[in-house]
């Protein structure tokens, strides 16, 4: 071994309570090729210590490396292309822009490069790559983008872990616990996929591996929830929030207020678009939420009973009120209707509350 190697390793592991530290924790990084490595320079009675070193004591420190007591920590510089993002992560890839990662962006081309490093582990069976990110997922994607934009040089810095998936999953949770640009609606459908994948459904076994509050975690699958149709009434999927979006999942719980939710939700949308289209502002989340929660109150809540008038411009049938006890319809006699249409009548007006979600199987 050569002799800034030795060096370096026996300063690592000079001190006894350095040596306890590191045997539970990682050492400082070095990168991958070992020809590389610079030792740094020791402080007077640091030198000192090291010159009085045996030989034995070295082949010790060396043992306990080798045994795993201590670790090094291999970084690499990586192709990004050759890099995929494990799905596992809350982060959405395909949400990223250059708006969103533009501090980090400028802050890796003022520091010549990324300083801080991924963690990914390696993958079999994909010819197309050899490792997968598992925290890092920005700087995966703004090191792809500055080599595509001027910056061909620049590398992706990753030190590779050995992890399963649920821990895979735990890693990742706990870096995006700190990431305000993850949204309560990512990290939600994240803690769904992974309730179903890692702990068997069980959201108290969940709840305690994350050391989280099992109600919290309740609150966040209930969110989870929110149908694509009803989270594209919002401007972005980041405007859904959890303390906010929580009552309006649980209204669509409500089978009678469901429809009613889905509609307004759906012209929203509509509303959303043109105004993309055109440049304006956005409807705020706040807004949208208190629209489509006011939609809950049924056609015949907000407008009372409905009457169906015959051909002779005459009261028929009269749909009168329609809740979870069942939906009450009045006929009317004069008319000018014979039995089987007003049967008929009646039978129209069941076919369009079912389509509704309002009828008599809800």
């Amino acid at each position: 071994m050569a002799r800034k190697q030795s060096d370096y390793l026996a300063a690592l592991l000079a001190d006894e309570e350095a040596t306890e530290t590191q045997a539970e924790t990682l050492a400082q990084p070095v990168t991958e090729s070992p020809a590389e490595i610079e030792a740094p320079s020791p402080a007077p009675a640091r030198a000192e210590r090291l010159r009085g070193t045996t030989l034995l004591g070295r082949e010790s420190a060396l043992a306990r490396v080798a045994s795993g007591e201590v670790r090094q920590v291999t970084q690499l510089l990586l192709d990004p292309a050759r890099v995929r993002v494990w799905k596992g992560n809350a982060r959405s890839y395909e949400h990223l822009s250059e708006e969103s990662c533009r501090e980090l962006i400028d802050s890796l081309i003022a520091e010549g490069g990324q300083k801080v490093p991924a963690v990914v582990r390696r993958i079999d069976g994909d010819p197309d790559h050899d490792y997968e990110v598992i925290a890092g997922t920005r700087r995966h994607w703004s090191v792809s983008w500055l080599r595509a934009n001027s910056y061909p040089q620049m590398q992706f810095v990753a030190q590779v872990a050995q992890l399963d998936d649920e821990a895979a999953f735990r890693l990742a949770d706990l870096e995006n616990r700190a990431r305000k640009d993850v949204s309560d609606l990512e990290r939600a459908r994240n803690y769904a996929a992974a309730l179903h994948d890692h702990y068997g459904s069980h959201l108290t076994r969940m709840a305690e591996r994350l050391k989280l509050s099992k109600g919290w975690l309740s609150k966040m699958l209930k969110v989870a929830s929110l149908p694509d149709q009803v989270l594209a009434a919002f401007a972005s999927p980041a405007d859904v929030q959890l303390k906010p979006a929580y009552p309006l999942a649980q209204a669509l719980d409500d089978r009678s207020a469901a429809p009613a939710i889905l509609r307004e939700a759906k012209a929203l949308a509509k509303v959303q678009d043109e105004r993309r289209r055109m440049g304006d502002a956005a409807i705020p989340a706040n807004e949208v939420i208190a629209r489509l929660l006011a939609a809950r109150t049924t056609d015949t809540e907000r407008s009372g009973p409905v009457t169906y008038n015959s051909d002779f411009d005459r009261p028929a049938l009269t749909l009168q009120s329609v809740n979870r006890q069942g939906v009450t319809l009045r006929l009317h006699s004069g008319s000018g209707m014979s039995l089987e249409e007003l049967v008929e009548l009646a039978r129209c007006v069941l076919v369009d509350l079912e389509i509704e979600g309002r009828g008599l199987h809800r």
